[in-house]
């Protein structure tokens, strides 16, 4: 084993253990259940901010965008970027303080029981839907996570991928089933942290490789297409990137308000007052780590034109960072370290995710269907017990699914996205600003949204032309349509409904 390899070995190996022992910390402060999905309500402004982001952020932060960027140029990623950004902070500015407080009203601690405690769902139907969305959308979402573990543990020391990744889920539950939401929100903050480490040192280490700022951008100005945001990058020249197909890229922001996993941080902070230093913290940090991370991916072509590294083609281009990392690793002992450190980031983008994910799954299994749809009646320690074995248990699926080392990562995550925005995001909007919403309005949205998804996808998408639209976009409006129709053909709501909806709008927004 050489020099470099012992190095980058020792970085990731003391950033795991660092997680698990934050995991240990925070498994004696959960005595409930509220306490294990919610942290209690206690997180401050800043680990909200960075948490939400950074389980938001995963492996395409470091890998999907920079790869991206690398093969097609500015116009795919931007538009993507731009989507995203405006996504992020508009989810903050409308949905953060009124669903924190709403959710605060109601006493929910998890978003399928903020559905059926808004709409006063006695039966918990809508409670039910929501947990089999998010069963159907996020085992395999984690599936990918632990796929991006076990590939990259795999191409760095030639370990057995089923072995890495089953390493890799191990670390990833025992410190989630162990410490619960808070220990997820730490490690997040923690992960934000290398994440923001690992983009400006390679940024520096990249660009002073490639000759500097200049030669990065005459390298950009000889790739036709390269830097329009018109037109992409094809390799051997340039194709159109219409208006329909921005259209398309832009929708990707619409999946924010229907993130289970960031809407929980909303519902999770101390004070709905800090939202607000929340909310700038996150927005600007997601827009600078965006904006780097898609430099890398043009610094990464000018390494590869030199002949630094080595020239990507597909998805092979996702690797660019670790390329760069290995190039890193070759300059000696220091070097190598960051080297770790940056190897370190890119695991860190898929764990903060995963855990977040792993959850929102484990709460719609065990509170959701277990106790809130079949009625069974648990203590607090034995909710707790159900709670982490949950965990658990949606990971040996996972793992199970993810078993094939080719299996795609980013269609996967593109698709679940997809799911959680047009299933939830429609409702979650109407829920917190619109009185006239109704029971059978909130059933046939969620409904209607998530089926679509599948309808689009599969049975329009592959006719192509107008039909190759981002399924999003499409689904998310078929959700709110059906809201809107359905509610106002059926019973307006209850006084109590109405109430607690003026109550939870009582106080200036931010």
């Amino acid at each position: 084993m050489t020099t470099s390899t012992i190095c980058i070995t020792i970085t990731i190996v003391l950033y795991l253990a660092g997680m698990l022992w934050i995991g240990a910390h925070y498994a004696k402060k959960n005595s409930s259940a509220s306490d294990f999905y919610l942290g209690g309500r206690k997180l401050g402004p800043l680990v909200t901010a960075m948490s939400a982001e950074a389980s938001d952020m995963s492996s395409y932060l470091l890998m999907g965008l920079p790869g991206l960027a690398y093969l097609t140029g500015m116009a795919d990623v931007g538009w993507t970027a731009i989507g995203l950004a405006a996504g992020t902070y508009l989810n903050w500015l409308f949905t953060a303080r009124r669903l924190r407080r709403y959710t605060q009203i109601t006493g929910a601690y998890t978003l399928p029981q903020f559905f059926s405690q808004r709409f006063k769902d006695s039966k918990s139907i809508l409670a039910a839907i929501s947990a089999l969305i998010i069963i159907v959308f996020f085992i395999p979402y984690t599936a990918s996570g632990f796929s991006a573990c076990g590939k990259l543990f795999s191409s760095l020391f030639g370990v057995n991928y089923m072995t890495a990744m089953i390493v890799s889920a191990i670390v990833i539950v025992g410190y989630t089933a162990a410490g619960g939401f808070l220990a997820a929100s730490l490690t997040d903050l923690v992960q934000s942290i290398i994440m923001t480490i690992s983009i400006f040192f390679v940024l520096i280490f990249a660009t002073a490789q490639a000759g500097g700022f200049g030669a990065v951008m005459e390298n950009a100005k000889a790739l036709p297409g390269f830097l329009s945001f018109s037109q992409t990058h094809t390799g051997s020249g340039a194709a159109p990137y219409g208006p329909l197909t921005v259209i398309s890229t832009l929708a990707w922001g619409l999946g924010y308000f229907g993130m289970p996993h960031i809407l929980l941080r909303f519902m999770a902070i101390e004070d709905e007052k800090k939202l607000k230093v929340s909310r700038r913290v996150g927005s600007v940090w997601v827009v600078i780590a965006m904006g780097l991370a898609i430099f890398i991916g043009f610094v990464g072509n000018a390494l590869s034109a030199q002949g630094a590294v080595e020239t990507l083609d597909g998805s092979a281009s996702e690797t660019i960072i670790i390329r760069i990392a290995d190039l890193l690793s070759t300059h000696g002992i220091l070097p190598a370290l960051m080297a770790g450190l940056i190897l370190a980031g890119i695991l860190a983008c898929t764990m903060s995710t995963a855990d977040s994910q792993l959850l929102a799954a484990s709460s719609s299994v065990s509170q959701n269907l277990l106790q809130d749809t079949f009625g069974m009646k648990l203590s607090q320690k034995t909710s707790m017990l159900v709670a982490r074995l949950t965990v658990v248990f949606i990971a040996i699926v996972g793992v199970l699914i993810a078993r094939d080392p080719n299996s795609s990562i980013f269609g996967i995550v593109s698709f679940a996205w997809a799911g959680f925005g047009a299933g939830f995001g429609p409702l979650v909007i109407c829920s917190l600003f619109w009185k006239r919403t109704t029971f059978p309005g909130a059933v046939a949205g969620m409904v209607a949204g998530g089926v679509f998804v599948f309808i689009w996808k599969y049975l329009l998408k592959p006719m192509g032309g107008v039909w190759g639209i981002y399924e999003l976009l499409p689904a998310f409006l078929v959700g709110l349509i059906a809201i809107v129709v359905v509610s106002l053909l059926t019973k307006a709501p209850g006084e109590e409904i109405q109430k607690e909806f003026d109550l939870a709008k009582s106080s200036q927004d931010l």
